[in-house]
């Protein structure tokens, strides 16, 4: 399977037309996202049909945009897809193998939902996707952040909030699962549990497994440009590149006042070689440009730096001095995304331990 129809896969899931974030997701713009903060994510999407080009049934594992992880219907192999995933095999010989046969299970329950799902929405055929989402996260204070959610055609379906144990489905044919879930209590309480402990282990193993990457720093490269206007008026661009994490803030201000309602900006996008970029203007009047300022806060810089145009446009690279080399402890924030498997035994519910629970944990779920 080729990078772009991994990509073509995750945009359906992330992006997909109506696709509602459950309230509790952290939906911040990205360029604003709290510093120390890295995500971690699964994503499983089956289709009734195959065709396209695509897989009928694909899964995988992101860290803050990598892929590292990949299972597909073609191959039906759990597969590593960055080298420091490579080390999980040296400490677990069966974890691909476990991870396989979760995979392989999952899809075949998720056959099964189609089914399901085509009756509740009197549907006799066509072609359709099933989605699911899982995303944890330690973030920069220490908190844990997590949800649950599922899609059914680009529109969210049915999503799971932790702290208050329930359930809220999208419309009046979700209400079939709605009832079904949270019904059985112990089972709900077993997602919150993965969610908040499971999952976190999984987070501190990969973090170790990928620290010479993941946990690294790369200053931001800043540039303030200037362009004149037709209006008379005069656009000021910051650009921020080359930056690792991803999680930046930049702000516009005038006379140390934040410009918010002002400024346009683009969400933080990925470079080529593993970095990332952002970008924010303003509209002002040339003969105030001097009042206003670019901050840009990151892990990288020892405190936050302000950026003026300069008339030769050069860059102000060499302010930015003092990087946060290393800082381990203040970097242990990540996002993992588990999509766990279900465990029963001896009629109840218990955590997988960290020991026994794998990281690509599937969807598995009662019958929706």
């Amino acid at each position: 399977m080729t990078e772009l129809q991994v990509l073509g896969v995750a945009f359906l899931l992330m992006g997909g037309p109506g696709w509602a974030f459950p309230p509790h997701a952290n939906l911040k713009d990205s360029s604003q996202s709290s510093p120390s903060s890295l995500s971690l994510r699964y994503f499983y999407t089956s289709v009734s049909e195959p065709g396209q080009g695509l897989p009928q049934f694909i899964t995988v594992g992101y860290v803050d945009d990598q892929l590292f992880i990949q299972y597909d219907s073609n191959t039906k192999t759990a597969q590593p897809r960055t080298p420091w995933m490579e080390k999980v095999g040296d400490e677990d010989p069966r974890y691909w193998d476990r991870n396989t046969k979760i995979a392989q299970n999952t899809e075949q329950k998720f056959r099964v939902h189609h089914v399901n799902l085509r009756r509740y929405y009197n549907q006799t055929g066509g072609f359709h996707t099933w989605q699911y989402m899982c995303c944890c996260e330690l973030r920069g204070d220490r908190s844990k952040g997590g949800y649950m959610q599922y899609g059914y055609d680009g529109r969210g379906y049915i999503s799971f909030d932790k702290e208050t144990l329930t359930w809220t489905a999208a419309d009046v044919p979700a209400q079939n699962t709605k009832r079904k879930w949270e019904a059985d209590w112990a089972y709900t309480q077993y997602r919150k549990t993965y969610l908040e402990e499971d999952c976190i282990g999984w987070l501190q193993k990969f973090l170790d497994y990928g620290k010479e990457t993941l946990l690294r720093t790369e200053r931001p490269v800043v540039k303030v440009t200037s362009q004149a206007e037709h209006d008379g008026t005069e656009t000021l661009v910051c650009q921020a590149h080359g930056f690792y994490p991803k999680a930046i803030e930049t702000t516009w201000r005038r006379d140390g006042e934040v410009m918010d309602h002002a400024t346009f900006r683009r969400d933080v996008a990925p470079n080529s070689d593993g970095t990332y970029h952002a970008w924010l203007s303003i509209q002002v009047d040339p003969k105030d440009r001097d009042r206003y300022r670019c901050r840009v806060e990151h892990d990288s810089l020892l405190e936050p730096l302000d950026f003026a145009w300069e008339e030769t446009g050069a860059s102000n690279l060499g302010l930015i001095v003092g990087c946060v080399v290393g800082a381990a402890f203040a970097l242990l924030v990540a996002g993992i995304v588990g999509i766990y498997f279900y465990k029963k035994s001896q009629g109840g519910y218990r955590a997988a331990s960290t020991k026994d629970q794998n990281s690509d944990s599937s969807g598995s779920n009662p019958a929706i």
